[in-house]
């Protein structure tokens, strides 16, 4: 017999933080969270930029960290390393 997919491990999943959030890191372009909760349907909450985060994040990630967070399930997001930093001022 096969073992059921649940019970693969995640390797979606960066990091776990002391405080149980999740950290993943964003797809590209992407703008709504991908999280299954217990019963296998997605999240789908928007992704928002976090700026007022806590020392875990801090510790980790430092103090000026492009963090995006989940409105519904609260996991974190970084950004995605082939997209441009979103950081900066906007230019026209």
């Amino acid at each position: 017999m096969s073992e059921p997919a649940d019970t693969a491990p995640r390797t979606d999943i960066v990091a776990v933080l002391s405080d149980g959030s999740k950290v993943k890191v964003r797809l590209p372009r992407m703008r709504a969270c991908n999280e299954k909760d217990g019963k296998g349907k997605i999240c789908a909450g928007h992704l928002k930029r976090w700026y007022f985060f806590g020392e875990a994040v801090k510790e980790k990630y430092g103090p000026d960290a492009e963090i995006y967070r989940c409105e519904h399930c609260r996991t974190l997001y970084l950004p995605n390393p082939g997209e441009t930093p979103r950081s900066g001022t906007l230019a026209y």
